[in-house]
This record gives structure tokens, sequence and C-alpha cells, in this order.
């Protein structure tokens, strides 16, 4: 399992949140950035868009940690993430869903919405709607 898949798997155990709290109050590695776009949970340019921008990631790069204002921007998408891989019991399913426009978000992608915490707390409503049979 990759490093970036194990920070999904956390994210759903009470049991890590301490442990992920201190990870970003300290600074995440780069490298989980770099996990992350590896492995296909965002692009490059979704995570330019909603959370480090590419020349802010080229300086972390050479500090080899990102802020912790940049690792708490970086866990609201996997946190996200995580919640629509386990309401679609799947990656491929919950990134469809993440980037088709959808009426319950005023037609926006919810993906599009994950620049902000409010916008995040809407997606994550969404995903519980249907996650407990609602459509959204």
């Amino acid at each position: 399992m990759t490093a970036a898949r194990q920070w999904l798997d956390d994210m759903r155990e009470d049991a890590a949140a301490p442990r992920l709290e201190a990870a970003v109050r300290a600074g995440l590695p780069v490298a989980l950035v770099d996990g992350v776009v590896a492995e296909g949970l965002v692009s490059a340019a979704e995570l330019d868009r909603l959370a480090i921008s590419r020349r802010t990631l080229a300086h972390r790069r050479g500090l080899g940690h990102l802020s912790p204002e940049q690792s708490d921007r970086l866990m609201r998408l996997l946190r996200v993430i995580a919640q629509a891989r386990e309401t679609f019991g799947g990656l491929d399913k919950a990134a469809r869903w993440l980037r088709r426009p959808t009426r319950a978000l005023d037609g926006a992608a919810p993906l599009d919405l994950l620049d902000t915490d409010l916008g995040a707390q809407r997606v994550a409503r969404a995903l519980g709607r249907v996650g407990h049979g609602i459509a959204a």
C-alpha cells in the first residue's frame, strides 16, 4: 500500500486522529503530495487550484515539507476523497462523482468546492445524503 492510500485509510480511523493532527501541525512531507498525484487521487492541476500552487510546491520541495496551513488544505482534500471512496466503495467511482457537476451542489462539481472549508462541508453533507440513499 502506498503512503497516499495509507493516509486515506488512516483518515477514517479515530485512533489515528492525534497522529494525523500532529503531522499537519508539523507540516506534511512533500513526498505525500507526490504520492497523491502519482496515485491519481488529484491531478497536478487540481492540486494547484485547490490546495498548493505549483510555485509554492516547488519552493516547499527544497524544505521537504509543507507549512501547517498547506498541510491542512491537503488534508481537507484527502478527507473528502476518503469519504467519497467509502461512500461509493472505491476510488474510481468516487473520482467520477467528485468531478461530475451535481444539482445537489447547485451544478458545481464537488471537487471544485474543496478550495474552501465551507465548500468541503457542503460536499461532505452531499456524500452523507448519498450514503443514506438520498439522491445527491
